[in-house]
Parts: structure tokens; C-alpha cells; sequence
């Protein structure tokens, strides 16, 4: 063969390597290259609970917290019931900002393989297991049936993991919406169930029952994150300065929201029952109110031993590793344009 037709061979073999390698990354065999920054979002869409435990939530989109951050970015917002359920729509690109517990949002970074990160705490505190006056003791719960707002979500993985570690057996465990508990709680038909506020406090103000476990009494110094916000990946890396936007709204709703309690409480109330079709009792308010604390913190040092419990409960086979789990640049950078220290991310980054 000759010199030049042996170089025609070699450049023809290296330009279909070159197309078969081009071919392979846009058929997706390769992860794809991250997403570039576009500015500031058209729209950006928020989800969150109609709960107590997602105070900041509600009074950043209430009091319009988030729409004076955001400009001319469209502010769109859906609210539910439960994690699993709004992981689903994050995964599914219908949401890009999500209050959510700290259970599912383990759950989503791993399903995800990491499209999902989380920037910031929402919330501490604020979750019970509450039952009928006459179980006075863990291991009573024995044959009892027990219910969680879903399953697999904050409460449910706590309940779970609480149960294995008594080793209280034949323990039944009902997946009920928040207010479906209450009347099912009323009727004689649960034992108890382990709920974030305000539906503990109901339990107990408005049906009876007695706190057996405050979730502050499993955690060192009382503080867990009981919600926290999570961003696809996606969204953040193409939007970085929407995100902000909705950060720096974010921490001034929990200023105003500490420094003015009772209008907070107005806030809050009104957007219940607006939201869910009922309000609170001042009684209820007021100590759900006492049960929580809004924190930007998502005390990021508590997820490796969430992830453990995840296992622990059985939602999941495997520890999940949370490397890249968290980015807390973009609330960094939001706590530092108003004059705020930075929060620690206690080694989750990338």
C-alpha cells in the first residue's frame, strides 16, 4: 500500500471514531456537558406545603418577598401534600424551586443522580409523634396503627427508623393526607400518627391526643432540618441569578417572619385556609409556632445520619453518598448582599 493511500486510510478511520464518539455523547451515553448560564429566567416555579413547618414559604410568596427579588421573572407556585409527590414534579422539570423534608430531598439527589441539589434550610423543628392518652410508652405502640403523611417522607422515614431502633414490633403504618389523619384520628380508627405542625398540634388541641415523641428530643441540641429548599441542578447552572433572587426573598422572609411573629401568623393563616380550606384555632397556631424555628441553616452536618436512616426505615437499600449534595454558593452569595454571614455546607459540596 502506499505512503499516500495509507494516510487517506488513517485520516478516514480517525474521522469515523471522531462521528461514532459524536454520536455516542448525543445519544446520551455520556453524562451530558453542564447546562451554560442563560440570565435571569423567564419564569421560575415554586412548590411548597400548605404547613407551618413551611413558614418562610408561605410568607415569601404572601408577602411578595420573592416577586421584589425577582423583577421581571414570573413567579408560578403549586402546593402539596407531601415529598414524593413534589420530587416527582422536580424530576419531572414541572417544578424548579422546592420547600420539601429532608428525607425526600435525600431521596430525589440520589434518584436523580444528582440533578437536584440543595441551597438552603427552610426550617427546624416541628414534628411529633402524637398518640391516644393511654399509650404512655414507645413500647405500646406494639400492634398499633400508627400514620404518616406519605410514604417515604420526612415523617414516615422518622417514624420508621424510630420503631426499628425500639424494636417495637408489628408496629401497622397508614400513608394518610394530613387532614384525612385527623378525622380518621377523630373516629377512633388510628392510634396515632407522626405529623409535622400545624397537624400535631391539631391532634392534640382538637382531638385529644397526647405527644409521645418530639422529634427535638432525637437530634443533638433539638435542631433538625425538617424543611429544606432544593433546585434542579439544570435550573441553577442555566438561572444562577434567578436563584439568588429567590434566595436573597427567601431570607428576608424569615427576617420579617422573626421579627413581627404575630402578623406572621396572620400570614400564615390566611394562606391555610386559603390553600387547604380551613384555618387554625389561635391555640394551635400559637404552639405550632412555638415548635418551629425558620432557619436558613439547613444544619447540613444531620445528612449523613438522615441518609443512614433512610436505610434504616427500608425506603432505600444503600447509605446514599452526598458528595455534590449540597451548594450553598448561591445562599452564600445572597447572605453576603445583605451584610449576613455564610452558612456551612459541612463538606456536601462537590
Amino acid at each position: 500500500m502506499s505512503t499516500r493511500r495509507t494516510l487517506r486510510v488513517l485520516t478516514a478511520a480517525v474521522a469515523a471514531l471522531a462521528l461514532a464518539a459524536g454520536c455516542s455523547r448525543a445519544g446520551g451515553s455520556d453524562k451530558p456537558a453542564p447546562a451554560a448560564a442563560q440570565g435571569n429566567a423567564t419564569e421560575v416555579r415554586l412548590g411548597y406545603f400548605p404547613n407551618v413547618t413551611h413558614l418562610p414559604a408561605i410568607v415569601g410568596v404572601k408577602k411578595d418577598f420573592y416577586t421584589q427579588e425577582l423583577g421581571s421573572t414570573k413567579l408560578v407556585t403549586q402546593t402539596f401534600n407531601a415529598g414524593p409527590d413534589e420530587v416527582n414534579a422536580l424530576l419531572g422539570k414541572s417544578l424548579d424551586i422546592a420547600f420539601l423534608g429532608s428525607g425526600p430531598a435525600i431521596n430525589a439527589f440520589t434518584k436523580s443522580d444528582g440533578a437536584i441539589q440543595l441551597v438552603s434550610g427552610a426550617v427546624s423543628g416541628g414534628a411529633q409523634l402524637v398518640t391516644k392518652p393511654e399509650i404512655t410508652s414507645p413500647e405500646q405502640l406494639a400492634g398499633k396503627n400508627i400514620a404518616t403523611p406519605q410514604l417515604g417522607n420526612t415523617q414516615d422515614v422518622a417514624l420508621k427508623k424510630f420503631v426499628n431502633d425500639k424494636n417495637i414490633q408489628n408496629v401497622k403504618v397508614t400513608n394518610l393526607d394530613n387532614a384525612k389523619t385527623l378525622d380518621s384520628f377523630k373516629k377512633g380508627d388510628l392510634d396515632g400518627a407522626w405529623l409535622p405542625e400545624p397537624w400535631s398540634s391539631r391532634l392534640v388541641l382538637d382531638a385529644g391526643a397526647k405527644v409521645l415523641v418530639d422529634e427535638k428530643t432525637l437530634w443533638p441540641g433539638g435542631r433538625f432540618p425538617t424543611t429544606v429548599v432544593i433546585v434542579r441542578s439544570e435550573f441553577l447552572q442555566q438561572h444562577p441569578e434567578t436563584v439568588q433572587a429567590i434566595l436573597r426573598g427567601h431570607l428576608k422572609a424569615i427576617d420579617w417572619a422573626k421579627a413581627n411573629e404575630a402578623d406572621a401568623k396572620t400570614v400564615v393563616n390566611s394562606a391555610l385556609k386559603e390553600l387547604s380550606g380551613s384555618s387554625l384555632s389561635a391555640p394551635v397556631l400559637d404552639r405550632a409556632f412555638t415548635a418551629i424555628e425558620a432557619t436558613a441553616d439547613p444544619i447540613a452536618a444531620t445528612f449523613p445520619q438522615l441518609a443512614k436512616d433512610s436505610v434504616t426505615a427500608g425506603i432505600v437499600k444503600d447509605v446514599a453518598n452526598l458528595k455534590g449534595f449540597a451548594d450553598l454558593g448561591p445562599l452564600n452569595e445572597a447572605a453576603k448582599s445583605l451584610g449576613k454571614p455564610a452558612v456551612d455546607a459541612a463538606g456536601l459540596e462537590k
